[in-house]
């Protein structure tokens, strides 16, 4: 037994690297116990056939272990043999699980991972303050976006660890390269990119609306909530469950009535698609504000700001219309800014505006502020509130959490854990299953999140950002990354993994706050040529990717107005007050009433019970409810109206049928 001398005194990065190398290790002999069978990850039967008690158990044994044993034995560090550890035991698992369900993404994500363990292996853990931390000890908040204000610690340092200014802005001057007068160009050259970026998205979302190009799900439903809002102020809406109900019972979204006041001065569908454009560009200020708070220079700043407008995955988030999501990307980056800055109004604030986005934005609150305890813990911070400061985020976010989930649960349509189902392997409809899964084998995760059909979405999140959020040796902002990894990249809902989708906005805001953080690690030579190919890649993107499926929607608009503009006045006759049922494309024009119901989706109780119907002749998927062997549906719901007293009134032929019911 050794000397109570020789015994390791408690450090929490010792104590991670311990559980972590505890954690796999049961992992991977959990995993070799089991049948050859059962070892493949394409389905859930080797999930079920692992016991997370004895890996509990194991890893509890292991940590226990790790800490008793001396700094030394025979003259061999024990934090090298655990670094080293840690290595060759991922090696044995990921050879494990590549024998049984090998793929070529699934190989290069394990090699990816081991040449980063590799790396901690050499050279441990970068210990350094966050620049943050070290402000907090200094004076709590310090002058606000003063340049060089930070010192910023890079790899390499060889002040031994002493932090150094190495600001960028400082830097830059004294090369010449950053003048008042390059200055304030590239401020006014972000600006207009941003109003540039307000424009495109604003055309791009109208044009949608004003080419009957919006389905009722999602934005049809928006419409006509917002439109009771404006009525009654409560959300609801008759399109979204077949009958009268508020929207907060299918998602938690109070933020929506930030956007009230704005929509009742232009009460249109189509002002909420700019207002969803306005909130996106404002996120260029929380960005510039960071980026200037890491000591990053204008002109880093400036091709930031265009990286990110011009990132596919978060313009591309408003091609289906308006969702709260959009939210989350100017929230969580004023978060971010909050604690850089030891503001905790702003972190409150932006905090729990964070958490009505959506019951599932609870995630990003949680992540940031378990970074943040593990950060403030790791780093040393000599004052108690950054740490403190995360403690209270993440208790308020799993009470939210679970006050929302469990109100969702009991008189709503519960949270939709189906996009989970390849890692409910208890036949649950739990959350915490998949933490479960993740607990038991994380190879499960990596498998599924390296899936084939999430290569395109791979490729256009990460290139143009050049890997930067996976770049550092300061591993604990890898916890940042949980988002991305949990929300875009674990699930098998196709649309979580779509860049056209709003499921990017979030995570979004995770990624940039690490290529920010990073890049203000490298040395600034290497920053002046990263960030504009950052920027470079993402125009690309944009360009080949984003831009002709925006433009198709406008030119349309231009191209058919007459057509369209035929359309609209025909609809016009069905009057504000009357109850209607409408074919999908058609609801979002017709939303401004109190009973709407979209045909595709409603029962033929409710469609029959309203004063006009609206048809698109031309779309069988409205009418596959009434389809029947040998008859099309249409044929049939025309029939159907017939046989209750609904007459023809107006017509554009194959484009619009409306029916009346007659008084009689």
């Amino acid at each position: 037994m050794p000397a109570l001398h020789t015994i390791r005194p408690f450090r929490l990065p010792d104590f991670i690297r311990r559980l972590i190398l505890s954690w796999l290790s049961a992992v991977t002999i959990e995993y070799l116990l089991l049948p050859g069978e059962l070892r493949s990850l394409h389905d859930l039967s080797g999930l079920a056939g692992m016991s997370l008690a004895r890996i509990l158990a194991v890893t509890f044994a292991g940590t226990v272990l790790l800490t008793l044993l001396p700094q030394r034995i025979r003259g061999i560090k024990l934090p090298v043999v655990e670094r080293v550890g840690l290595t060759i035991v991922f090696g044995v698992l990921s050879a494990a699980a590549l024998s049984a369900s090998f793929s070529c993404l699934f190989l290069g994500a394990c090699i990816l991972i081991g040449m980063l363990l590799i790396g901690y292996a050499v050279r441990g853990w970068d210990q350094t303050p966050e620049p943050w931390d070290m402000l907090s000890e200094r004076s709590g908040n310090a002058p606000e976006d003063r340049p060089g204000n930070l010192s910023v610690n890079r790899p390499g340092n060889r002040s031994g660890g002493r932090p150094r200014n190495c600001s960028e802005d400082r830097l830059g001057s004294r090369l010449g390269n950053t003048p008042a007068v390059k200055s304030k160009a590239c401020l006014w050259i972000t600006i207009l990119l941003t109003a540039a970026f307000f424009l495109f998205v604003s055309a791009w979302t109208v044009g949608r609306v004003y080419s009957f190009s919006t389905p009722t799900f999602d934005f049809g439903i928006f419409s006509q909530m917002f439109y009771h809002m404006k009525e009654t102020g409560l959300p609801i809406t008759t399109l979204e469950r077949d009958g009268a109900l508020s929207h907060f019972r299918v998602h938690m979204s109070p933020i929506y009535y930030l956007m009230l006041p704005f929509y009742l001065l232009f009460p249109t569908p189509a002002a909420l698609q700019v207002l969803q454009a306005a909130v996106l560009a404002s996120c260029v200020i929380p960005l510039w504000k960071i980026a200037k708070r890491r000591g990053l220079s204008d002109i880093t700043r400036m091709f930031l700001c265009a990286a990110l407008l011009l990132y596919p995955a978060f313009s591309g988030g408003t091609s289906y219309d308006l969702h709260e999501n959009c939210f989350l990307t100017p929230l969580i980056l004023w978060l971010f800014y909050g604690i850089e800055t030891g503001n905790t109004a702003l972190i409150t604030v932006s905090a729990l505006l964070t958490l009505t986005v959506k019951e599932d934005a609870a995630v990003y609150t949680a992540v940031i502020a378990l970074w943040l305890i593990i950060t403030s813990l790791l780093r040393g911070g000599r004052k108690r509130k950054n740490w403190t400061t995360g403690i209270a985020l993440f208790v308020v976010s799993l009470i939210w959490f679970l006050g929302v989930t469990g109100y969702l649960a009991a008189i709503g349509d519960g949270v939709m854990t189906y996009r989970y189902s390849n890692f409910m392997y208890d036949g649950s409809s739990s959350l915490f299953t998949i933490i479960k899964s993740v607990i038991l084998n994380p190879m499960k995760a990596l498998y599924e999140f390296m899936d084939p059909d999430k290569l395109s979405f791979l490729g256009m999140t990460m290139l143009p950002l050049l890997g930067l959020p996976l770049l550092t040796r300061r591993y604990e902002r890898c916890l940042l990354l949980i988002p991305y990894i949990l929300v875009n990249l674990m699930s098998d809902y196709t649309y979580q993994h779509n860049i056209f989708f709003q499921y990017t906005f979030g995570s979004t805001a995770c990624l940039f706050y690490l290529t920010i953080v990073n890049l203000a690690d490298f040395k600034a030579r290497l920053r002046h040529v990263l960030v504009p190919v950052t920027a470079v890649i993402a125009a690309v993107f944009f360009g080949s990717v984003i831009v002709p499926k925006a433009v198709s929607y406008p030119l349309r608009c231009i191209q058919s107005a007459e057509s369209f503009q035929e359309l609209r006045d025909t609809l016009s006759i069905i009057p504000d007050t009357a109850s209607v049922s409408a074919s999908t494309f058609y609801t979002t024009f017709l939303s401004q009433r109190e009973i709407l119901y979209d045909i595709r989706h409603s029962s033929p109780e409710h469609v029959l019970d309203c004063e006009y119907i609206v048809l698109n002749p031309s779309s069988q998927l409205d009418f596959r409810n009434y389809e029947e062997e040998g008859e099309k549906g249409l044929e049939n719901f025309i029939m159907l109206l017939e046989e209750n007293g609904y007459e023809q009134c107006a017509e554009l032929p194959g484009v619009l049928v409306i029916y009346r019911k007659s008084a009689g």
